[in-house]
Formats: structure tokens, C-alpha cells, sequence
């Protein structure tokens, strides 16, 4: 048996969909579900842009990190805080629908920041969680599973509850995409807690310690290079993606046609590239994987300047579907593998002692684009145009591959820290 396949088919991978797909339905309702409703409720472009705000917790949770490196719960240091977080979310969720945006924007805006809390919280755990049940052979391959499930996760509130949306009040839309949140509680409650060495005794220790083994291991300079690269590696696609929804609805296509189309165009090539990188991974190794896949991570960007052209020409004769499938196929098809090396650089970077607030800091300055640059685009599109902004994404996406030779250069595999 080939070892991607035997890597594959065990119940560490099995617990990384689970992982993956509880991971991802909160943060693609925020980036999918809440912006559609918002247009459909009238509510203004420059105002949806700036909505990315309120996902500020992504990109701060390193903060709180600590606290569940350091206290355990009734259920474990882990699934305690998976659990926990993952009843917030599934109230919250239920909860956000009974609001009306025209009338109650404030009460949306505190929700959905309380949402994105708990979805913050909620990653801590489970990137924690991941992160000590696999060996390093596995992390390629195990983050690939993750991330493929966490874009799985993304047709329910992308694609099942915008086609719900044109025949249900979104009350109950919103309701019925909180039920979701169902399997990762089952998987937390069922799972058994990691057993690892050196966790922090102290609260202090849980806050100093981290980023003092990080440092101490890259040296200054070299975990400066190792911060920029994470901030800027998925600065581009990020960019590009973050108003796709409001961008399929300008160019005249349904929310049927977004739900049924643009998401499962979306979707499949990113599952596709995510465990076609994390299978190639195995053998290329991280570095490499990292390279090529973001070249093919940067181009793709084009794709969406080029139907924002196109769509333009066109308008008149009404949409074309065939061409929207496949410019987001091949944009997500980079995407997936571009995120499955990216993540799983991430996870070799942690070490297993301090892995929440490690991987915490690591990602929460990945989610920076996606927070607050991501909040002008709606501003940016107004200023400029579809078609330019899509070209300054593809630009925007050179300084992290230029980083590459500083931080995975092609032929170095350097060694996973140790607790």
C-alpha cells in the first residue's frame, strides 16, 4: 500500500474531517451566508466591505490562546474548550437569523462579532487538537484532510442555505445551518483527550513561554522572516475572494445560481487541490509543495480579473455560467493547494508544548488580510473597478512568494521543534 494511502485511511484523518468541517462553518457563514443576506436585505457594498471587521476575533485570539494551553475543563484541556465553544456557536448562529439588518444593524453586528468569537475559540482547540494527535509524518497529509473538509463545510451556508434562502424565511435558514454544528460536538464528546509533554503549569509560563521557544528557536530576524511570510503568503487570494459573493450578484447571477454554481465550482477543485497537495505533499515535502503551489495560487487570481472583463462585454446577452464555473474552478483549485501547504508549514512551526498559542499567533496573522485589508475591498471596488482590483490581488501576491527563499528554500527540510 502506498504511504498516502495508508496514511490516509486511518481514524486520525477521520477525526481531521470532523475537525475541518466544524472549523469552517461558522467562518464561511460570515464570509458567504452573512454578506448575501445583507445585499438581499439592501444593505449597501461599502457596509458589507466593512463588516470584515467584525471577524477581528480571528486575528486577535492569540490573546486568549494561553488560557486554554493552560486550564483544563470537565471534559479535557481540549475537547472542553471544543465543546464549549461549539454550543456558543451553534446558539448563536440559530439566534442571528431572528434579527431584520435594515432595523436591527447594531444587534447584527454585536452578534455576529460574538459569533465570530466562538469560531475563534473554538479554531484554538481544535488546530491544538490536530496538532498533537499527528506525527509529523502526517501533517501534510492531515492538514490537506482539514482543510478539504473546512471547504466541505462551506456548501452548507454557500450553497444549501442561499437555495434555502429563496424559499424560507431566514430565520429558519439560519436555524437549520446552526444544526451543523451538531457533528463536531458528537466528535468532541467521542474523541479521546491528547496526552502531551511539557504543557504549561502556570498561566504565566502558558503566555511568556510560547513566544520565547519561538524566538529562541528562529532567532529574531529569522522569525520576523517566518511572520511576514505567514501575513503575506495568502494576501492575494484572500483579497480576491473576499466579496465574491457580492461580486456574482453585480454581475447578474441569482442566489441560485451562486448556490448551485459558483459554490460547487468552488468547492470541488478546492477539495481537489487540497488532497491532491496534501498526497503530493508526502513526497514533494513542505517546502517544495509551498513553491509550486503558490505559483499556481497567484495566477489563478487572473481568472476573476478576466471575468469581471468579460462579464462586462457580455452583460447584455445576460450571465454565462459555463465561464463563472470555470474561472472559480481554476481559482479554487489553487487555492486548496495553496492553503494545504500553507497550513501545514504552519502546524511544522508550532511546537507541541505551547501548540495552541503558537498556532493561535500563526494563524491569527494570516486571518490580517482577511480582517481588516479585506474590510476596504468594498471600498477599493467602488474607487476603481472590479477588473483593477483583481489585478492589484494577483500583485499583491509576489511579496510572499518572494519570502519562499528565506523561509522554505526548495531542497531544506529543516527539523519539527520538540516539546
Amino acid at each position: 500500500m502506498p504511504d498516502w494511502l495508508r496514511l490516509l485511511l486511518t481514524r486520525r484523518m477521520l477525526i481531521c474531517v470532523l475537525t475541518g468541517f466544524s472549523s469552517g462553518m461558522p467562518l464561511y457563514l460570515l464570509l458567504n451566508l452573512l454578506p448575501a443576506w445583507l445585499r438581499s436585505e439592501s444593505v449597501d457594498l461599502k457596509t458589507i466591505g466593512l463588516f470584515a471587521l467584525i471577524q477581528f476575533p480571528y486575528t486577535w485570539k492569540f490573546l486568549w490562546a494561553p488560557l486554554l494551553d493552560r486550564y483544563r475543563l470537565p471534559l479535557g484541556r481540549r475537547r472542553g474548550w471544543m465543546l464549549l465553544s461549539q454550543i456558543g456557536l451553534l446558539l448563536s448562529i440559530g439566534l442571528l437569523g431572528g434579527f431584520s439588518p435594515a432595523a436591527n444593524l447594531t444587534s447584527v453586528v454585536w452578534l455576529s462579532v460574538a459569533l465570530a468569537f466562538l469560531s475563534a475559540t473554538q479554531d484554538i482547540a481544535l488546530d491544538a487538537f490536530r496538532r498533537e494527535i499527528l506525527s509529523d509524518q502526517e501533517l501534510g497529509l492531515g492538514n490537506s484532510v482539514h482543510v478539504n473538509a473546512y471547504r466541505v463545510a462551506g456548501l452548507v451556508p454557500g450553497s444549501l442555505s442561499l437555495i434555502l434562502a429563496d424559499l424560507l424565511p431566514w430565520a429558519q435558514v439560519f436555524w437549520i445551518t446552526a444544526a451543523f454544528m451538531l457533528p463536531g460536538m458528537v466528535m468532541a464528546l467521542l474523541v479521546a483527550e491528547p496526552g502531551v509533554s511539557g504543557a504549561p503549569k502556570t498561566l504565566r509560563q502558558a503566555v511568556v513561554e510560547p513566544f520565547h521557544e519561538f524566538v529562541g528557536r528562529q532567532g529574531w530576524s529569522g522569525a520576523l522572516l517566518v511572520l511576514g511570510f505567514i501575513f503575506l503568503y495568502k494576501l492575494g487570494d484572500s483579497l480576491a475572494t473576499a466579496l465574491s459573493t457580492p461580486f456574482y450578484l453585480d454581475l447578474g447571477y441569482s442566489k441560485t445560481d451562486i448556490g448551485v454554481i459558483a459554490k460547487h465550482a468552488g468547492l470541488w477543485p478546492a477539495v481537489f487541490g487540497g488532497l491532491l497537495g496534501g498526497i503530493w505533499m508526502v513526497r514533494l515535502g513542505i517546502n517544495r509543495a509551498l513553491w509550486l503551489f503558490g505559483v499556481v495560487q497567484m495566477v489563478t487570481i487572473l481568472g476573476f480579473a478576466w471575468l469581471a472583463w468579460r462579464g462586462v462585454q457580455t452583460s447584455i446577452d445576460g450571465v454565462d455560467r459555463a465561464a463563472l464555473a470555470s474561472v472559480i474552478a481554476a481559482e479554487y483549485l489553487g487555492v486548496g493547494l495553496g492553503t494545504a501547504a500553507f497550513t501545514a508549514f504552519i502546524a511544522r512551526a508550532t511546537n507541541p508544548a505551547f501548540t495552541a498559542t503558537q498556532f493561535a499567533l500563526f494563524t491569527s496573522l494570516a486571518a490580517v488580510p482577511r480582517t481588516f485589508i479585506n474590510a476596504g475591498a468594498g471600498a477599493l471596488v467602488e474607487a476603481v473597478g472590479w477588473f483593477s482590483f483583481f489585478i492589484l490581488c494577483f500583485l499583491l501576491a509576489a511579496p510572499g512568494m518572494a519570502l519562499l527563499l528565506k523561509v522554505a528554500p526548495w531542497n531544506v527540510t529543516p527539523p519539527s521543534p520538540r516539546p
